[in-house]
């Protein structure tokens, strides 16, 4: 990213209409209301949203520097869509860094962050069973905010908050079919944590990322096998 569009996206987030038009675009994404690679239209979502569309092309700028929208010359901005290649990439690097920051997190082990921590999870856990998405996506990046003050590295806190950012438009829409899975791994990583075992919670971390990212892909093969059911080649005739 330029200097130039460093300075446009302060901007961008320092205006409380375009902040509020952010949340509201975002939350579309990730609810899956607006699908991967569909064009997002400024005067079409400045008419939805009920504001102008200086707020709206802002907004946009920000996604884009989050990585849930692209925005090409001529063509505009449209949902994000990640390639195979891609997600594999992400999560191999995620998951690395999950793992680090839960092994940290083991190994300097503050009482009171880890209180902090295992409060947040109880809540958690509750919400899982109601499977509020809303609820779901603020509880789950608690969660890992909270594990990553236990880790105490500012740099590692940074660099996973980023990339979960960045991962949440391929991870959200299907968290709340695995509501309960992750906050019972939430829990595993949280008890290897209060036991100090670093490698075990690494494992965890990391293997929790894994999960989450087959259980994607087999969503999607489920969901493509019920297309190509539903739509039968047409026998032609000999």
């Amino acid at each position: 990213m330029t200097a130039e569009a460093r300075v446009e996206n302060i901007g961008a987030a320092h205006s409380p209409l375009a902040k509020l038009v952010v949340d509201s675009i975002r939350n579309r994404i990730l609810t899956g209301k607006y699908a991967p690679g569909e064009r997002l239209v400024e005067a079409h979502l400045s008419a939805e949203l009920g504001v102008s569309r200086m707020p709206v092309r802002e907004a946009l700028r920000v996604l884009a520097a989050d990585g849930f929208v692209t925005i090409e010359p001529r063509r505009g901005a449209a949902v994000a869509v990640y390639t195979p290649e891609q997600i594999r990439e992400f999560v191999e690097v995620r998951a690395t860094l999950e793992g680090l920051n839960a092994k940290l997190a083991a190994t300097r082990h503050d009482p009171e962050e880890i209180r902090k921590l295992e409060q947040i999870l109880a809540a958690g856990s509750r919400i899982a069973e109601k499977a509020d998405w809303a609820q779901l996506h603020e509880a789950n990046n608690n969660f890992h905010e909270a594990l990553a003050e236990v880790a105490s590295n500012s740099t590692l806190r940074d660099m996973v908050r980023s990339l979960r950012e960045r991962t949440a438009v391929i991870f959200a829409p299907h968290s709340r079919k695995r509501a309960k899975q992750n906050w019972e791994e939430h829990a595993a990583i949280v008890r290897a944590v209060v036991a100090g075992d670093g490698e075990l919670a690494s494992l965890l971390a990391a293997r929790h990322v894994y999960n989450a990212s087959e259980a994607i892909a087999q969503q999607q093969a489920a969901g493509e096998n019920a297309a190509a059911a539903s739509n039968p080649p047409r026998k032609t005739a000999t």
